[in-house]
């Protein structure tokens, strides 16, 4: 990153307070359009974008504490150390905390990096704001319903998005289809 480049991110972060949260926005092809037909039909899946408001000692009581340190203290888990990796069955790709479906496997692809990663996201449930973590801009997102984070979103993923939305996959939880 030059000088420049760093400094007009610096400012960004400073006039924003370092938030700048908005709705991931609706990816318009044939994956996002039919994702509810991965919904296994004794599915007790809610898709309400209702948020959840659990204070910290709850969802540490819920989940797996590795869960727990990715999605509520925005941790990364090891590269390669997830067996939703190489999952390739149909089916839906839910939050691992409030079970909101982020993704279809229709979204999925391999993308060598070690992570889960999908061309596109089910649009509304996730959000995205600025991320300067690692002394560079990238673009963190995070469940709708229960603000629990996801991973990275980047513009090098294959087309027709050219989108690349890199997950922790101890931060979701594989639903197989009905089919």
């Amino acid at each position: 990153m030059q000088k420049r480049d760093f400094l007009l991110t610096a400012t960004a972060l400073l006039l924003t307070g370092g938030r700048c949260v908005h709705a991931a926005p609706a990816q318009a092809n044939a994956q996002q359009a039919d994702w509810r037909i991965f919904l296994p039909p004794s599915a007790e899946i809610s898709t309400s974008l209702t948020p959840i408001n659990k204070p910290a000692s709850e969802w540490r009581q819920a989940l797996p504490p590795d869960s727990y340190a990715v999605l509520f203290e925005a941790s990364t888990e090891a590269p390669f150390s997830s067996a939703l990796n190489a999952e390739k069955r149909a089916g839906l790709f839910l939050c691992r905390a409030c079970r909101l479906p982020l993704f279809s496997s229709a979204m999925k692809f391999d993308s060598g990096t070690g992570w889960p990663s999908f061309t596109s996201s089910i649009a509304g449930h996730l959000a995205t704001q600025k991320d300067f973590k690692a002394f560079f801009l990238r673009t963190e997102y995070h469940c709708v319903r229960c603000s629990g984070h996801q991973g990275h979103v980047f513009d090098d993923g294959p087309a027709p998005t050219h989108e690349r939305w890199c997950n922790n996959g101890v931060a979701l939880e594989f639903l197989p289809s009905r089919a």
